[in-house]
């Protein structure tokens, strides 16, 4: 406790637990879920071939791409929020692995659909 001058009165800094970023989490979401979405497209475009899989591969393409790219932005504004100095009273963050992890997700899920996409277009043009 710190006295404040001139009174009788201190001032009193209170340690506040640290939080796991909901950003930083929500990333991790998101890019599992891309994960999970590039295997349809994969599935999809390979099973279904002939019967206009690649229609449901793209369908699922772009999904799986929009929820990468999601993951990669949440993951980096969690990161940058993780990473501000907090005065001594106010909310830390925690969660930066949740947040890298997150952003390898979505980047590897993105580039999998991707790839799955193409896979089921040379699979239905053969």
């Amino acid at each position: 406790m710190e006295a404040v001058p001139g009174t009788p009165f201190g001032v009193v800094h209170l340690d506040v637990a640290p939080v796991t970023s909901g950003l930083a989490t929500g990333a991790l979401v998101a890019g599992i879920a891309s994960i999970l979405v590039s295997l349809l497209v994969i599935c999809f475009g390979v099973a279904f071939a002939n019967d206009g899989g690649a229609w449901a591969s793209g369908a699922f393409a772009v999904l799986g791409v929009l929820a990468g790219v999601a993951a990669i932005v949440t993951g980096l504004l969690g990161r940058r929020q993780i990473g501000r100095s907090a005065a001594p009273s106010s909310v830390r963050f925690t969660g930066r692995g949740l947040a890298v992890a997150g952003i390898s997700c979505g980047a590897a899920g993105a580039l999998l659909s991707l790839l799955g996409l193409g896979l089921a277009l040379l699979i239905a043009l053969t």
